[in-house]
């Protein structure tokens, strides 16, 4: 290879002969000392031109013969790297366009396991104009496939209300049946035991006044059923009759005509003829009656409530809420990732506005109900009351027995002497009249087995802690919703989630419960000003409840309506459809507070596809440094 300075002597004699005649013989060169590899200055490039032409064109070599490879090996210097990242670049666009139609293709395929037509669903994103709620842009949604993910959102959050509420119902459903059937069969129990031991004591002569104490029953039946009953005139008017057939009995030789029964009753108060049973029974009966029948029934509206108020008919508002939540991550190919549970929150808390008012009133009614259950526990225990009611009424007989002479006296002076019967019929009635035994002592351990199967007690506590799970639970229902893993993102996964725009950070507050906190809720659009009509009745019914408890825990009687009329109403509002459901709940009391709110744009959920045409740009810029390189 030529020297630099023999490329310069050929340069300056082209440029001195260029009108076409061939150069002189150049001078011979002397030879210049050899530079270090370090030092030495890279060839400059030799440029010749061809005889005639204005212009010097680039030749590929210096002195003939002395580069003759240089074009071959230029072409591999820089044809290579060229086509590699030709072939990346091809490569990243189909990776693209690849990863776009599985983005799609997945999206389909859930589409289609939903029941829906594949034909609604693109293979590939298309241009989203057409979304209405959905961000626009590029999508794998059709307006078909936006309408019918609107609906599907709508049952989605219809069946995950109705199985939290359906729980809770299933709860209260339960407890009131082990409850009504534990309070029937112990009367039925009692009914039993009194009349076998009465059967076995008198014999005929009680067979013959039976209808009495069946009376007594069917009507302390019919109060706990209907409750149109006053407990004490009923008792009062046991007594009375009881009196009248002990006293035709134990003077049993006296003709008494009704006007004379009549005036016996009047002395009832006044002589105690039974003793002091039936002051005692009166009040036990009446307090254990009250208290059972108002703590079945408060069951009963805790069941009705839960079962109209769950119902759910979402409005316009929330439903294009829930679908923005549910679904439009889909539409932009993110069908893994869940909603934020603060995100979630903030709907279910609009969506469910109405239901959060139950709150206060629902609370106070678990509190009236835990303090009835305490009094079934202690002095109003219908247990303790009945299973011992026939021997209370053998002594109360007894009694009157024991002093039928001094209280017959005293009868005689109120009311007068009564006419004798003839001879005939008074041996007669004598020996029919006779007490051939008193009753039997009472042993607690010969109770009958109830068909609930278990005591009073255990009943009691197992429903009280029914009730203390059950308390918050409209408050604490917009956070049980979105536990459920079909519904959103765990609360601790705040990164990694859909908040309705993009994949990641939901950064609004999340709002209070009850439809007066839902002005600011940004998510839902809440009419606060006009509150639910069935959600207001049924605050009326658990407030009336409210009181009844109140007045059977300290006793008095109270005068019972038919509670599925009360608590019936249409219109919207929610709650479970009255089907059989799981026995057991626990709910989460805890509220979850969100954010700090910022009104941020989030674009962290880009299209996939994107990144691949990074590697094509990598390959260009690479390409450029290494030629610039060289």
């Amino acid at each position: 290879m030529e020297s630099d300075e023999a490329c310069k002597v050929r340069r300056l004699t082209h440029s001195q002969f260029s009108g076409g005649s061939p150069p002189p013989p150049a001078p011979p060169l002397t030879p210049t000392p050899s530079l270090s590899r370090s030092t030495r200055e890279p060839p400059t490039p030799c440029r010749s031109a061809r005889p005639g032409s204005a212009a010097p064109r680039p030749v590929s070599s210096c002195p003939k013969g002395g580069n003759a490879s240089a074009p071959a090996r230029s072409m591999a210097r820089f044809g290579l790297p060229a086509l590699l990242c030709l072939l990346a670049a091809l490569s990243a666009a189909l990776l693209a366009a690849e990863l776009k139609s599985k983005s799609c293709s997945e999206v389909r395929r859930l589409y289609v396991s939903k029941g829906f037509n594949k034909n609604d669903a693109p293979l590939h994103e298309i241009n989203g104009d057409h979304l209405k709620i959905c961000p626009q842009g590029y999508t794998c949604c059709s307006q078909e496939m936006e309408e019918k993910y609107s609906l599907q959102s709508k049952d989605d959050f219809k069946n995950v209300v109705n199985e939290q509420c359906n729980h809770l119902q299933a709860v209260f459903a339960s407890r009131y049946k082990k409850f009504d059937e534990f309070f029937k069969e112990l009367l039925e129990n009692a009914e039993k035991s009194l009349n076998d031991m009465f059967v076995k004591t008198y014999g005929r002569l009680y067979m013959q006044n039976s209808e009495l104490f069946k009376d007594l029953f069917v009507e302390l039946k019919r109060y706990y059923v209907v409750g149109n009953v006053n407990l004490e005139e009923m008792l009062n008017d046991f007594w009375v009759r009881l009196l009248e057939r002990m006293f035709r009995l134990v003077n049993s030789q006296y003709h008494f005509t009704d006007e004379y029964l009549e005036c016996v009753s009047k002395y009832t108060e006044q002589l105690k003829p039974f003793g002091d049973v039936p002051r005692k029974l009166k009040l036990q009966v009446t307090r254990a009656f009250v208290a059972a029948r108002t703590f079945a029934q408060g069951l009963a509206v805790a069941r009705d409530v839960v079962s109209k108020v769950s119902v759910v008919n979402p409005t316009a508002q929330c439903t294009q809420a829930l679908l923005k939540m549910s679904y439009c991550s889909h539409c932009r190919g993110l069908v893994t990732v869940k909603p934020c549970y603060n995100y979630c929150s903030n709907i279910m808390r609009g969506c469910l506005a109405n239901q959060g008012d139950l709150e206060f009133e629902w609370n106070n009614f678990i509190d009236a109900m835990l303090m009835v259950a305490e009094r079934l526990e202690g002095p109003f225990n219908i247990e303790s009351v009945m299973d011992p009611i026939d021997v209370k009424i053998s002594d109360a007989i007894m009694n009157m027995q024991e002093n039928s002479v001094q209280v017959s006296q005293k009868v005689f002076q109120g009311c007068g002497q009564p006419k004798p019967l003839p001879a005939g019929r008074i041996s007669r009635s004598i020996s029919e009249s006779t007490f051939s035994a008193r009753f039997r002592p009472y042993h607690p351990e010969e109770r009958p087995t109830t068909a609930a199967g278990t005591s009073l007690d255990r009943l009691v506590t197992d429903v009280k802690e029914k009730l203390k799970q059950a308390k918050k639970f409209w408050s604490s229902l917009p956070s049980n919703v979105c536990n459920d893993e079909r519904m959103a993102a765990g609360n601790g996964n705040e990164e990694d989630c859909w908040n309705g725009k993009g994949r990641s950070r939901y950064l609004f507050a999340v709002t209070g419960n009850g439809l007066a906190n839902q002005g600011n809720n940004p998510e839902v659009q809440v009419d606060t000003s006009k509150p639910d009509i069935l959600i207001l009745r049924q605050i009326m019914a658990l407030r009336v409840m409210t009181s009844k408890m109140k007045n059977a825990y300290n006793g008095n009687d109270v005068d019972f309506f038919d509670i599925s009329d009360e608590s019936s109403g249409e219109g919207s509002g929610s709650g479970c459809e009255y089907q059989q459901c799981p026995s057991e709940f626990e709910y989460n009391a805890t509220d979850h507070a969100g954010k700090s709110a910022h009104d941020k744009a989030d674009s962290a959920g880009a299209r996939p596809g994107v990144q691949p045409y990074l590697l094509a740009v990598f390959c260009i810029v690479f390409l450029v440094v290494q030629r610039e390189w060289r």
